[in-house]
């Protein structure tokens, strides 16, 4: 029984759509359906695919084997003919499968780079079927060979070089190296990587992410992490005090502690990271709305506290948008944290003068003070400042409506080497405390008097005959200033490198005279015909 080109097409479809089953398998069998019904068993393996078998099954990295069936001549005869006429090539593709239309016609097929060749069937075989496979692109052919083991270039580095890469990526990134392989993870997890914890994000769980890292860190020094030294999870709103106290029981050798925007948090939280982090020196509380008083002796804490009687160490305080503090409360403070060098209080609405007597009585050290948009403290809150004498480099009085010429004087005579001043809105100031500060403090670098109509081309004149060190000068709807002061400071003042007159009345020759003799400084201005 002679079996057509197209029977022998619908065969060896059929065989292809049952497939080879696993890829994993090199043996399989398929069964051959005659048209007599006849069913010969025909094995394949892929190990012998040289020899004369009637189909080859071939496994190349990792891609199902293609099956080739041979036609057959004469009743229940098939002789092998794809040792002489059948190619095979290297590919993920699926094969197709056409038959020659007579022996004496050259049946075209594609070679191992991708070119038609003719190929002559053999004149003892009356039918043939040709394998046509698709060659990955940019391969060759290759010969049979064993999967070798392939590495990655950067398995290549070595453990310290891989540990310097980790040590600068963030917390998250570092958390999903250790997922990669089993050497990452012990790279990851490092101890010398976890010297600081850097959380974000409004929707972040921070108490649970806190309570995974420090029982991480904690295998090798149970209960402790002994390397953590800095914590920051501002923004992450839902962390609550339950997040803070995992931190203060388990991080002793906390130094820094950053929780803005977490509002949250609560004094006691607060209370049980200083008496237990001996060695913390900055603390961020902005936006804790919750947070009254930082202390080691509150009534409700005093047999909780293992430190009691002891000085806190913080050296750098942030309590902006703490709205509930009130003098009360910095009184407790100041008195707890005598070390305190950067202090800011920024929109503390509740405090007054007398807060600021308690704090220059016990905080003798403090560099940096702001008290913007505190609107209760005035001229008897700047002479208590004022006795922080010589240590005091900063301060920010913005908005402090209540201050005037007086409480300039006091802070111009016994603070010498101020170097930033911000008194923004404060109408009260005139060209006289100008002039005071000006001749007291030649040091200064940076002065702020906008939106102060009281200043005039005097107070600058001073400004440039006495601080001629003057690198930032804000002078933003200051309505008396014109081109007569901008001269004085652009004349003396050479390193100037931001001049802010937006809403003045200057003209362009003022704003080019500054141009020209501060070549490095940067104008903000409002005139249209300056440009």
């Amino acid at each position: 029984m002679t079996i057509s080109p197209t029977e022998l097409l619908e065969i060896g479809q059929d065989e292809l759509e049952r497939g080879c089953g696993d890829k994993d398998s090199i043996r399989e069998e398929h069964s051959v359906s005659l048209r007599d019904g006849s069913t010969r068993a025909i094995r394949s393996d892929a190990s012998a695919y040289e020899g004369d078998g009637s189909a080859v099954s071939r496994h190349i990295d990792g891609i199902q084997p293609v099956l080739l069936t041979a036609a057959s001549s004469g009743v229940a005869a098939i002789s092998a003919c794809l040792d002489s006429s059948t190619r095979t090539l290297s590919t993920p593709s699926p094969g197709l499968i056409l038959p020659s239309k007579s022996s004496s016609l050259s049946s075209p097929a594609l070679s191992s780079n991708g070119h038609e060749t003719n190929s002559s069937s053999s004149s003892s075989a009356p039918a043939e079927t040709v394998a046509v496979v698709h060659p990955q692109p940019g391969t060759h052919t290759r010969s049979r060979q064993s999967k070798g083991h392939h590495h990655a270039p950067i398995d290549l580095l070595p453990d310290h070089t891989l540990l310097q890469i980790f040590s600068h990526l963030p917390t998250n990134q570092l958390c999903r190296c250790a997922r990669v392989c089993r050497r990452w993870y012990n790279l990851a997890w490092d101890p010398r990587l976890w010297g600081t914890v850097r959380l974000t994000g409004e929707l972040l769980h921070a108490d649970r992410a806190i309570r995974v890292l420090t029982h991480r860190l904690c295998q090798d020094t149970p209960n402790v992490c002994l390397t953590l030294e800095t914590v920051i999870v501002n923004g992450c709103k839902r962390l609550t005090d339950r997040g803070l106290h995992v931190v203060a029981q388990c991080c002793p050798e906390l130094r820094r502690l950053e929780v803005a925007g977490c509002y949250n948090i609560s004094n006691d939280a607060v209370f049980e990271v200083v008496s237990r982090c001996p060695n913390l020196e900055h603390l961020n509380l902005s936006g804790c709305s919750k947070v009254t008083c930082i202390s080691l002796t509150q009534e409700a804490s005093l047999q909780l506290s293992p430190l009691h009687g002891q000085q806190i160490s913080i050296h750098f305080l942030d309590m902006t948008d703490c709205f509930s503090l009130e003098d009360e409360g910095l009184r407790t403070i100041a008195s707890h944290c005598p070390r305190l060098t950067h202090l800011y209080l920024r929109r503390c609405t509740r405090l007054t003068d007398e807060a600021l007597r308690h704090l220059a009585l016990h905080c003798p050290s403090i560099r940096e003070l702001s008290l913007s948009d505190c609107r209760l403290v005035g001229d008897f809150g700047l002479r208590e400042v004022a006795r922080l004498e010589g240590c005091l480099r900063y301060l920010s009085v913005a908005h402090c409506t209540r201050i005037t010429d007086v409480g300039m004087r006091y802070v111009a005579r016994y603070c010498p080497r101020l170097r930033y001043l911000n008194a923004r809105g404060c109408e009260g100031l005139t060209d006289h405390g100008l002039s005071h500060l000006a001749r007291s403090c030649p040091k200064l670098k940076s002065l702020d008097v906008g939106k102060c109509p009281l200043v005039s081309d005097s107070g600058l004149e001073q400004l440039a005959m006495y601080c001629q060190g003057l690198r930032r000068v804000s002078l933003r709807a200051c309505e008396s200033v014109t081109g007569r002061g901008l001269k004085a400071l652009a004349a003396n003042c050479c390193e100037l490198q931001l001049l802010n007159v937006q809403d003045c009345e200057v003209s362009p020759e003022a704003l080019r005279f500054v141009r020209r003799h501060c070549r490095r400084c940067v104008i903000e201005h409002t005139n249209p015909a300056f440009y």
